[in-house]
């Protein structure tokens, strides 16, 4: 893991700090911001979103589902985790915190934009950062590359109608062609142009143009996600500096689902009998979230300054020092699993 992944709860929390003082010192800069939109989608954000997602999608080898048939039971496991239990379980703890736990601290239309970004984060299964987890927990690289590929074919069709149905069902109104314009900006066209750009550029198998190409685009990509904190955070300064709790708040259902959601893939993988090098990764898949893209639709859906848009940040914040402690401990506990 490079220096940016191991630190990036510090990065972001630099980035959040410069956000809201920015924020709160020049007001009208953010503003004009904010007001730079077309069909919904706000554009210097848009920007960089693709900055963040497109390299991502390069990585992604689709070749390699042609093996998709290989080991199907982690596959399958990865897959009921992502659509069949993890969405479901953040609508409820959403719901669950801010419409009965947390009811007497946050007002309710700001609750149910609260659980609108937990919900877009539920719903939205990790594409890079598995790899950063599957290398740590020395996991078969091309199985992981293989239910990574699977992931992503699928949210094509899965992201938008599962989201909908939920934000429904929390009392969410959702403009269907804003979410289905979300998701071809978002997941189809990157997952094209990465595609293609592979092609191009790994004709040959050797991977060494590829290799090359993703190290000039990371520190863009990287750039990206901190501007695009910066941003989010320069936007709801005056929020978050009347409402510092609002954070805390969010962190602590996103926390209990990480955990939760991790437990139960865990223990699912091991009465399976799953080796540690595809249950490992299985799992981490299941638990992480494609936090860029849930921060995207939030911000088509809802709005920069929304609470949803807030909630998916915090995501952000929350994710990197809990799967490092998940990480810790699936490799103490390797020899639970067959070799």
């Amino acid at each position: 893991m490079g220096l940016f992944e191991r630190y990036l709860s510090v990065w972001v929390g630099l980035c959040i700090v410069a956000g809201v003082s920015l924020g709160s010192l020049f007001p009208a800069i953010f503003q004009t911001f904010a007001a730079l939109e077309y069909a919904q989608v706000n554009l210097p954000v848009a920007v960089l979103i693709w900055l963040m997602i497109y390299p991502m999608m390069v990585q992604v080898d689709f070749s390699s589902i042609r093996d998709v048939g290989k080991r199907p039971r982690g596959l399958a496991l990865t897959l009921a985790i992502n659509w069949l239990v993890k969405p479901f379980t953040m609508a409820a703890l959403g719901w669950l915190f801010f419409r009965v736990l947390f009811v007497d601290w946050v007002d309710p239309v700001t609750a149910g934009e609260y659980i609108a970004g937990m919900i877009l984060l539920g719903v939205a299964p990790c594409t890079a950062m598995v790899f950063v987890w599957s290398q740590l927990t020395k996991g078969d690289a091309n199985y992981t590359l293989v239910q990574v590929s699977v992931n992503d074919i699928i949210m094509i069709f899965a992201f938008a109608p599962i989201a909908a149905f939920l934000l429904g069902v929390s009392d969410v109104t959702v403009p269907w062609e804003t979410l289905l314009l979300s998701v071809v900006l978002y997941v189809l066209l990157p997952l094209l142009g990465g595609y293609f750009t592979r092609r191009v550029l790994d004709s040959n198998d050797d991977h060494g143009r590829l290799d090359r190409f993703l190290a000039k685009l990371k520190p863009i990509s990287i750039a990206g996600l901190l501007m695009t904190v910066v941003l989010l955070f320069g936007f709801q300064a005056e929020t978050i500096l009347g409402q510092p709790l609002a954070i805390v708040l969010i962190a602590i259902p996103l926390l209990i689902q990480t955990y939760g959601i991790f437990a139960i893939a865990y223990s699912a993988a091991r009465s399976l009998k799953l080796p540690h090098s595809i249950a490992a990764p299985a799992c981490m898949i299941g638990t992480s979230n494609f936090f860029e893209l849930a921060v995207a639709v939030a911000i088509s859906l809802f709005g920069l300054q929304s609470g949803a848009a807030l909630a998916t940040v915090v995501g952000v914040l929350v994710e990197v020092p809990v799967m490092l402690s998940l990480v810790a401990f699936a490799n103490r506990t390797r020899h639970w699993f067959p070799e």
